[in-house]
């Protein structure tokens, strides 16, 4: 790595690669990496690590050795470039064959799916989930060891000159380019310069897969192309999708003058490209045409999502049934983790597959992890766990076995599952998602997808636009917009923001009984919730004298030397808040009183509307007068805060100690084009039947919805108790299926709404069918109705059943 050693005590071996404190799993053979980025620096967190046993350090400053004494430190110039370094020489090592995949979209499902077809005949080492990137890439590569016979990374770039480092970690022999689309195009110049840089990591691969027009000029050495083009290597003659199983599609193709067909069990277009290119991998390989078919009619569709929900018996239910590796089994127990709410953990296991190590070495180590991560019980399902980690487990963890997913769900008593976290984590063949089935709540079709890794990068998109040392409070008041007050909470506190905001007071109590740890500011407390403000150690806002009495004199009557409180400043929203002309007043109380003020701050009223900025910076004006005078009574430190999620970005001044992050943490931005959000809740229903209506007849209450010309009508299972307002009724309102926008007929009733579906082809009754989400944007329905996202997102019902997942 180029580096020095600061302090050398012994040597040790490593086989983990660390560079985030909170989710080290073996300390004592981790190397830890304190990465610098825009936003955090690792050195900060190196305590964090030695305190969890992490003995083996690479940094790019001096530290306090002091501070470490039994540790070996490695000082290097850059820690990325160091931990590139590393894996570059780990890849080195090795000489089986190397599949490298890129492109704009479908790098996972083909890389999965390579890893379906070929893991018969190959010990496979892959890249975890979507680790693609600068630091997955070596975090990925890092996982190879000598039983290994294939290895299948992807590559995913943002900007020019990143490709560079990615071969040179991932080497691959092969390579796999799925298609140049739009993803991350605001890096370069043109698809043009996008796709150049993404063939860079080909540069020495023995042969290229991928389509011919994107191929068919790139002065690489040995291609195998295919598309519609004559000179392409498998020319697609047809493609036909079948009318009896609407999920099947035939090829018919022309592969070195031969005629062959391919069969496809998938009809939507991006499927058919990944099986295409999937396809063309095989025969690189030599399989036969027979033996490609009978395969590809085994793959099945690829759930990449981590699914949190709320089950059975008050349990809350993680759904990972998708593979059963190790570092995929390491991401879903750090996810266990930021789960905070119930202090008994549950996991039930597959057999693990492909791992490269003996059975011994393998569940030795899981018996560890579940140990470091605190698991009160274990539930083992397949010959090989049931054998082997019954030797290895802590007496403390009690363990259940089972031969085989049938017998489990034979034993099943729903009633021995309660208040507790369970982690559902399998290999796919054991088909685990028939067992996460046994612990859902029984609740009508509709539900509201929460994107936890879009919260967290929405968050760290407004990190970037802040100056350096100002904090972030995030509000997750109103149940964190419809979204899930617990769950959110438990996101941002693991991704270190400094405040939560909350409305009221039985919020902030909901939060802390979650585990939420972090402040909590309570923006409208009032003399009755005066004990549970205490007893939860929550923050009371502070907008009056006669509250500020009335609190004052509550702590002084409980005995209490101190408390902390938030000051509100009046500067022109004209709701709550002390009036400016009242701040030496203020000041001259506080000066005297029990209680401790962390922060001082304002609303603005039109921080989003260019036309009222002059009102905005006189509000800012007047909050910067009020503090001044404060200061002059308050000798200590506090924090200064009057920026919402606008003001962030459209007025940087404002940004002071601290900014309130709120709607634009759930992805609803105003139209200034500097930030990329990620869409973090969906709404989903599906369509409970399916009516021929004739010209003339009507549909719902007050007959309002009438059919002018025949028509298909389909009822959808959402109403205006689930908070599908009954303002969306009679075309005012619309959703998305199938690809297409379709308009509300009639009138919204309590549980079902109707929709015109007369245009779109192979509408099923169950399928499903997008109230908001990506395709149709909150904020694009909100304008349907003259309103805003806040009421659209804060009005879906309880009802609606809430399920989270982590890509």
């Amino acid at each position: 790595m180029s580096g020095n050693f600061i302090q050398l005590i012994r040597d040790s071996k490593v086989s983990e690669l660390s560079y985030d404190s909170r989710k080290i799993q073996a300390a004592n053979a981790t190397l830890f990496f304190a990465l610098k980025t825009a936003h955090a620096d690792g050195h900060q967190f190196l305590e964090n690590a030695y305190q969890k046993e992490v003995r083996n350090f690479v940094v790019s400053q001096q530290v306090d050795i002091s501070l470490f004494v039994d540790a070996n430190i490695i000082l290097v110039e850059d820690t990325l470039a160091a931990l590139q370094a590393l894996a570059s020489f780990h890849r080195s090592q090795f000489s089986i064959p190397v599949v490298g995949i890129t492109g704009s979209n479908g790098k996972t499902i083909v890389k999965e799916w390579l890893n379906q077809l070929l893991q018969e005949d190959y010990n496979i080492v892959r890249s975890p989930r979507s680790y693609n990137s600068q630091l997955g890439v070596p975090l990925s590569v890092w996982q190879m060891n000598d039983h290994h016979t294939m290895a299948i990374f992807e590559a995913g770039i943002s900007e020019p000159g990143e490709m560079k480092n990615l071969e040179q970690i991932i080497k691959p022999t092969i390579g796999v380019l799925t298609n140049i689309g739009e993803a991350h195009d605001a890096g370069f110049n043109s698809s043009e310069e996008k796709k150049q840089e993404k063939l860079k990591l080909f540069l020495n691969a023995e042969v290229v897969i991928g389509p011919y027009q994107l191929l068919n000029k790139s002065d690489l050495k040995n291609t195998i192309t295919w598309g519609s083009e004559a000179e392409a290597r498998l020319q697609l003659l047809t493609i036909e999708k079948s009318t009896i199983n609407s999920q099947h599609t035939v090829v018919n193709a022309k592969l070195q003058q031969q005629n062959i067909i391919i069969n496809i069990p998938f009809s939507d277009e991006a499927s058919i490209q990944n099986a295409i290119s999937c396809a063309c991998v095989l025969i690189y390989l030599r399989y036969e045409l027979d033996t490609i078919n009978q395969r590809l009619s085994r793959l099945h569709a690829i759930d990449m999502r981590l699914h949190f929900m709320h089950g059975i018996n008050n349990c809350a239910i993680i759904n990972d049934s998708y593979s059963a590796d190790l570092t995929s089994f390491h991401i879903a127990l750090a996810f266990l983790q930021q789960q905070g709410k119930r202090q008994q953990r549950k996991v039930i296991l597959s057999d693990f597959v492909e791992t490269g190590k003996t059975d011994e070495e393998l569940y030795e180590r899981i018996a560890s992890d579940l140990k470091q991560n605190k698991v009160s019980g274990v539930i083992a399902i397949g010959e090989k766990i049931s054998a082997f980690l019954p030797r290895y487990i802590d007496e403390g963890i009690n363990v259940q076995l089972f031969s085989d997913t049938d017998s489990f769900i034979k034993n099943f008593r729903s009633s021995a599952f309660q208040n507790e976290t369970i982690l559902i984590k399998g290999a796919r063949k054991f088909e685990f998602e028939r067992i996460a089935k046994l612990f859902e709540q029984k609740v009508h079709q509709t539900l509201l997808e929460i994107n936890l890794n879009a919260i967290a990068h929405n968050l760290k998109e407004y990190q970037r636009m802040l100056h350096k040392g100002t904090k972030i409070m995030a509000m997750v008041k109103a149940f964190a917009y419809g979204s899930g007050g617990a769950e959110i909470a438990s996101i941002l506190q693991f991704n270190n923001v400094a405040y939560l905001g909350v409305a009221y007071v039985d919020e902030g109590v909901e939060l802390r009984k979650a585990g939420i740890t972090l402040p909590i500011m309570v923006m409208n407390a009032d003399e009755s919730s005066f004990s549970a403000i205490i007893d939860y150690n929550l923050e009371p806002v502070i907008y009056s004298f006669q509250f500020l009495n009335r609190f004052d004199n509550y702590i002084k009557g409980e005995g209490l030397p101190s408390y902390p409180i938030h000051i509100e400043i009046e500067t022109g929203m004209n709701r709550l808040g002390f009036a400016i002309n009242k701040i030496d007043e203020l000041g001259e109380y506080l000066n005297q009183s029990s209680l401790k003020v962390v922060s001082v701050f304002s609303h603005l009223a039109s921080s989003e509307d260019a036309s009222q900025d002059a009102f905005t910076n006189a509000q800012y004006s007047g909050f910067q007068q009020a503090v001044g005078i404060l200061k002059k009574y308050i000798s200590y430190k506090f924090l200064e805060h009057i920026a919402n999620s606008a003001a962030i970005v459209r007025h940087k001044q404002m940004q002071m100690d601290m900014v309130r992050l709120g709607i634009g943490l759930y992805g609803v931005e105003i139209e200034t084009h500097l930030l990329r959000l990620q869409t973090v809740a969906t709404l989903r229903s599906t369509i409970a039947q399916i009516k021929q209506l004739k010209a003339g007849e009507t549909v719902s209450y007050n007959r309002r919805g009438i059919i002018k010309e025949d028509a298909t009508i389909a009822t959808v299972r959402i109403g205006y108790a689930d908070g599908y307002s009954r303002r969306f009724g009679n075309g005012m309102g619309k959703m998305w299926l199938k690809g297409k926008i379709v308009p509300v007929i009639g009138t919204i009733c309590m549980d079902m709404t109707m929709v015109d579906i007369t245009d779109i082809p192979n509408v099923k009754e169950g399928d499903e069918i997008t109230v908001f989400g990506k395709e149709l944007p909150v904020q694009k329905i909100a304008s349907w109705i003259e309103t805003i996202p806040y009421e659209i997102m804060t009005s879906i019902s309880q009802r609606v059943k809430r399920v989270y997942f982590q890509e």
